[in-house]
């Protein structure tokens, strides 16, 4: 799977694109070029990391308008939208859509590499954390009912002695179980062990709302 970003131009003058391409290329970046939004998503690949350079106004599907698809399928690709008439509503509405940046044409080479670096940036992160809620949620599925029960209990804030009382067990069972959790979700410390559960699922632990009984008596 290809690791190095690329930046998507997407643009329906090929004056501008071909402008645009020389210029992120010479800032040593990969960058491809497509003259519509609908050429664009007919060769995307949501694992490709990178970011979004399109402009607003074009035939068929507007930038503004795939941004507010991939915000319907929640494809999170940060996007840095460019037009050379751009307006207080259409900036709104931009950013309603999920855009990262709203630069102005004709925009400063510098402006335009801060931006990109941005949104690189924020990629790079976005991916990362969605790897490790990955490998968390694997871990979690590891665990044995019994593990989960301590896991529960710790995430309450109850001490191992609290939760020998509760579940009915002696504190030294307890202490297995929680170092055995702790080796399983690879955590060094109650506070990264808690962090990691709750960043996986933030529901963890929590008790499911009950659900309306409907039956006739």
């Amino acid at each position: 799977m290809q690791t190095e970003p690329t930046i998507f131009i997407i643009d329906d003058d090929p004056a501008v694109r071909q402008a645009l391409t020389v210029l992120v290329r010479s800032m040593r970046l990969q960058a491809e070029a497509y003259a519509s939004a609908q050429e664009f998503l007919d060769a995307f690949d949501v694992a490709r990391p990178g970011c979004l350079l399109v402009d607003v106004r074009m035939p068929g599907i507007s930038g503004l308008g795939l941004l507010e698809q991939f915000n319907r399928e929640d494809i999170l690709l940060p996007a840095i939208v460019m037009s050379a008439y751009g307006d207080v509503p259409m900036v709104v509405r931009a950013m309603k859509a999920g855009a990262l940046n709203f630069l102005e044409k004709p925009c400063r080479d510098q402006q335009l590499w801060e931006a990109i670096q941005e949104a690189l940036k924020w990629d790079k992160q976005h991916r990362q954390s969605l790897a490790l809620r990955s490998k968390v949620r694997d871990r979690l599925q590891r665990l044995t009912s019994g593990e989960h029960d301590v896991l529960r209990l710790l995430i309450d804030g109850k001490s191992n002695k609290t939760i020998a009382a509760e579940l009915n067990l002696s504190v030294r069972t307890i202490e297995v179980r929680r170092a055995k959790l702790m080796k399983k979700m690879k955590a060094d410390s109650l506070a990264e062990l808690i962090r990691l559960t709750l960043a996986a699922n933030p529901l963890y632990g929590k008790p499911r709302p009950a659900t309306q009984d409907l039956s006739i008596a």
